[in-house]
């Protein structure tokens, strides 16, 4: 596979902020489930901190792309859901300290009233896209 192709604002379209309005690639599909800030035994990680939380979660999907022969570098979308938009900037740093802000996937942000435990402040998922024949 080649690196995947990202175009960070299409014309006629207003260029984003911290993220790539399309983002492809060929090879292998691959679908990580939203992560949250979990240890190995799923205690929760910074609880009251979002960039805490916000680097465990990204530690977790760095854990989940490797186990699918993955990398951030594959990484196509993100989605965010956060309890408020105000942890918008915490989730922002701790990605900018994992995938290059010229390799930035396509992504997507949602204000959630509540996560499965009333302690977590952001879940994230991401897609990826990685060269088949790594797997064959």
């Amino acid at each position: 596979m080649t690196s995947p192709t990202r175009i960070l604002a299409p014309e006629g379209i207003a260029p984003g902020n911290g993220y790539s309005h399309v983002v492809w690639g060929t090879g292998r599909f691959v679908a990580i489930s939203g992560q949250c800030a979990l240890d190995e035994k799923g205690a929760v990680v910074g609880e009251g901190d979002a960039r805490a939380q916000a680097d465990q979660v990204f530690e977790n999907l760095r854990r989940c792309l490797a186990a699918a022969g993955a990398t951030f570098e594959d990484v196509v979308k993100l989605t965010y859901f956060v309890t408020d938009v105000e942890h918008l900037p915490a989730v922002r740093a701790a990605r900018d300290a994992v995938i290059s802000p010229d390799r930035l996937p396509a992504s997507s942000a949602v204000q959630v009233s509540a996560l499965f435990r009333p302690e977590l402040l952001v879940e994230i998922e991401a897609f990826a896209v990685t060269d088949p024949a790594d797997h064959a």
